[in-house]
């Protein structure tokens, strides 16, 4: 999310690699005297997981699949991702769009509020919208909002920032105008960088906002009432929510677990509720009653670095993304239904106009082939007059991820000789934040979707995207993304046609090396009810959860 499905929009994933897990709570049972024992009561209290420390709560900051999970539970924009992942009323109690498509008109709920009593009003989403957009926040992720009229130009500083068409008509009333009309607008409000700021708390808490519990305000289903960095975090029921009668769960505490043993181990003790469980631990829970798997549309690649020598040779990059035994990878390293990528558009996440998945169309673009690797390393040593490189592999600090990093190591230096691969283990944010600078030359790296459109896959590698961090650019990529944002929204198959074609554009110089789609293998207690899992946007709501 990085994050990041056929309704449109993302992120970062339960990753095996991120994420370890989520987990549970103990059974409180609750016994009477004499007569017959009451059924058992246990309290609405959920024991989670998560490897991953919050690199931030300020949405318009926010980049990742661990922070917009967080802000998907305590902040809520026009409209949230629903049960069946449809989008359902947040903030908005209703929209009308204008017959050209091209204005919506959204009414508010009157009897929303933030944790500290303010009303939620349009001028919330006016501020916060323009926050992100504003050239001094340099959001990663406002490009997201470009569909809006004047979007890119305030973001580019060609606009001042009171031309963004965005208006609040009244206090609850909030008028958006866009560029072009665009079918899954509103599956584009659930995510993150949507939400609704208050402008009076941000001000006061200037540099500090969303980086401690008490410096950022929430008007979701959820409250943080502690964040203690890098051991964990605490939900609790938002008294203030509007919809808070729906919520159960009085208390969320999640504890941060790098070491997958470690989680199994609070599993088995009854410390946590649920559990994601890499290769080793799927063999021995694949019959357990609570074991479950799903393939989810996120993708695990390794990025590179195309202004680095020797990265910043197409066939050294090709010969990269063949030199790895994928399959391998996905049958005993990871063993949690995870699938071989060979694509940058995942499987079984969108079909186009004619029915067909994505994938089926454009089918595999890059496979293993040790040959033709080792002949494609060859040809790049004497273009660059070099027998020995030497590159670094950035990656995670999690326990997953370093397995996979060592594989990736190994499979390198195996099938291209003369090849050094030194990796490079850091923590979440400091990792995100050497890849924005591009201070690494490969970098294994997640994407989960943002909307449910083949876009939200596809305009990563667009130029001045800010979540390319490869340095690659070509102008024939560019304007198919763009006409396929574009002047191609009246034509959907051409549109379609636009972006089969992007793709194939790509893997013709491979700025980056495909590796899985992620399928997740975990343990969940049998008296967890209805946490919700989404295709796109935060990877999870809670606001339906209960402990039966």
């Amino acid at each position: 999310m990085k994050k990041r499905f056929s309704f449109f929009l993302v992120l970062l994933l339960a990753l095996s690699t991120f994420l370890a897990a989520c987990g549970g709570g103990d059974d409180n049972a609750q016994g009477g005297e004499g007569g017959e024992k009451p059924a058992e009561k246990k309290e609405q209290v959920l024991n989670l997981l998560d490897s991953s420390e919050i690199p931030s709560l300020d949405s318009a900051l926010a980049t990742d699949q661990v922070s917009f999970i967080v802000l998907n539970n305590v902040m809520e924009g026009l409209y949230r991702l629903g049960k069946d992942n449809k989008p359902v009323p947040g903030v908005a109690e209703s929209y009308e769009v204008s017959e050209d498509g091209k204005t919506y008109t959204f009414k508010l709920r009157q009897d929303a509020k933030w944790s500290n009593g303010d009303p939620v009003t349009a001028h919330d989403f006016v501020f916060a919208w323009k926050r992100v957009l504003d050239p001094k926040t340099k959001a990663e992720y406002a490009y997201i909002m470009y569909d809006i009229k004047n979007a890119e130009e305030v973001n580019t500083g060609k606009l001042p920032v009171d031309q963004l068409g965005v208006k609040a008509l009244d206090d609850y009333t909030l008028q958006v105008e866009l560029k072009n009309p665009i079918p899954y607008f509103i599956s584009l409000t659930v995510f993150g960088t949507f939400m609704p700021q208050n402008e009076k708390f941000v001000k006061a808490q200037g540099d500090k906002y969303g980086l401690e519990a008490n410096t950022t305000l929430y008007n979701g289903p959820f409250v943080l009432s502690e964040w203690k960095h890098e051991q964990g975090w605490t939900y609790e029921k938002n008294p203030n929510y509007w919809d808070k009668d729906t919520v159960k769960l009085e208390k969320i505490n999640v504890k941060v677990v790098k070491d997958t043993a470690t989680a199994v181990n609070l599993y088995e003790t009854k410390q946590v509720d649920r559990v994601g469980l890499t290769a080793e631990f799927v063999d021995k829970y694949k019959n357990d009653k609570n074991f479950s798997t799903e393939l989810e549309p996120s993708l695990f690649w390794l990025r590179m670095n195309t202004k680095k020598e020797p990265l910043n040779n197409v066939n050294v990059r090709k010969a990269i993304a063949m030199a790895i035994d994928r399959q391998a990878m996905v049958d005993t390293l990871l063993n949690n239904g995870s699938i071989v990528a060979n694509f940058t558009v995942p499987k079984e996440f969108v079909v186009g106009p004619d029915g067909k998945d994505f994938r089926d169309a454009n089918g595999d673009l890059v496979s293993y082939n040790v040959d033709e690797a080792k002949k494609l390393w060859e040809q790049a040593k004497k273009e660059l007059g070099k027998d020995q490189f030497t590159i670094e592999l950035l990656n995670y600090d999690s326990d997953s991820s370093k397995k996979i990093g060592e594989y990736i190591k190994a499979q390198l230096e195996q099938n291209l000789p003369g090849l050094t691969v030194n990796i490079k283990q850091q923590p979440f944010a400091q990792k995100l934040e050497l890849e924005s600078k591009m201070q690494y030359d490969l970098s294994f790296s997640g994407w989960g979707p943002d909307y449910q459109d083949p876009m939200t896959f596809l305009d990563l590698w667009t130029t001045n995207n800010p979540h390319n961090q490869t340095g690659w650019s070509n102008a024939e990529y560019d304007k198919l993304i763009q006409e396929a944002k574009t002047t191609l929204l009246g034509d959907l198959q051409a549109r379609w046609d636009a972006m089969l074609q992007a793709e194939k554009i790509v893997f013709e110089e491979m700025p980056f090396a495909p590796l899985y789609q992620r399928g997740t293998a975990y343990l969940q207690r049998e008296y967890v009810k209805d946490i919700v899992s989404h295709p796109f946007g935060g990877d999870y709501s809670y606001k339906w959860a209960y402990i039966e």
